[in-house]
C-alpha cells in the first residue's frame, strides 16, 4: 500500500464524503461519551472540570480512531470509483477496526492497566469483561456516520 492507493478513492468528492463523515462522527462521539460518562467510576468521583475534560479527551481520541479506522478501510478495499463504488467494503471494514480497537483498549485500560474503571452499572461482554456501551458505540456510530454522510442517491458524485 502507497499514498498513491489512498489518493485514488480520495477524489474531491470522496474528501467531501470523508469530512462529513468525521465531522459526524465526532459530534455523535462527544454526545456518547457524555450520555455513557455515568457507567464509568470517574461519574462518582471527579469534580465537574475532570468530567468535561474526560469527555473532550475520549472525544479526539474517538476522532483519532475514527480517522486512522477510515483510513486503513481506505487503503484495504477503496478504488479510485470511491465513493461510487467500495462505499460499503469501506464502512464494513471502518467499522469492524473501531470495534476491535476499542474492545482491546478498553479491555487493557480497564482489566490489565487498570488507568479507568466501570461502575456496577456497566453492561460487561465476556470473555474480557469490556464494557457493552463502548462496543455499541463504535458498532453504531460509524456506521450511521458514513450513512449520513453520503450524498442523496439521486445525485451523481462528480470530480
Amino acid at each position: 500500500m502507497s499514498l498513491q492507493a489512498l489518493r485514488q478513492p480520495v477524489s474531491p468528492a470522496g474528501r467531501i464524503v470523508i469530512f462529513r463523515y468525521l465531522l459526524v462522527g465526532m459530534t455523535a462521539n462527544l454526545a456518547w461519551e457524555a450520555a455513557q460518562l455515568p457507567l464509568y467510576a470517574i461519574w462518582q468521583s471527579a469534580t465537574v472540570d475532570k468530567l468535561a475534560y474526560a469527555v473532550l479527551h475520549c472525544t479526539l481520541g474517538d476522532l483519532v480512531i475514527l480517522a486512522v479506522s477510515f483510513v486503513l478501510a481506505l487503503l484495504l478495499a477503496g478504488n479510485p470509483e470511491w465513493p461510487v463504488r467500495s462505499y460499503g467494503r469501506v464502512g464494513s471494514l471502518a467499522t469492524l477496526f473501531g470495534v476491535t480497537y476499542t474492545i482491546f483498549s478498553e479491555w487493557l485500560n480497564v482489566v490489565v492497566l487498570r488507568r479507568w474503571a466501570y461502575a456496577s452499572t456497566m453492561p460487561l461482554l465476556p470473555p474480557l469483561g469490556t464494557g457493552l456501551s463502548p462496543a455499541l458505540q463504535w458498532l453504531v456510530i460509524p456506521p450511521s456516520a458514513l450513512f449520513i454522510a453520503w450524498p442523496p442517491r439521486r445525485h451523481t458524485i462528480s470530480g
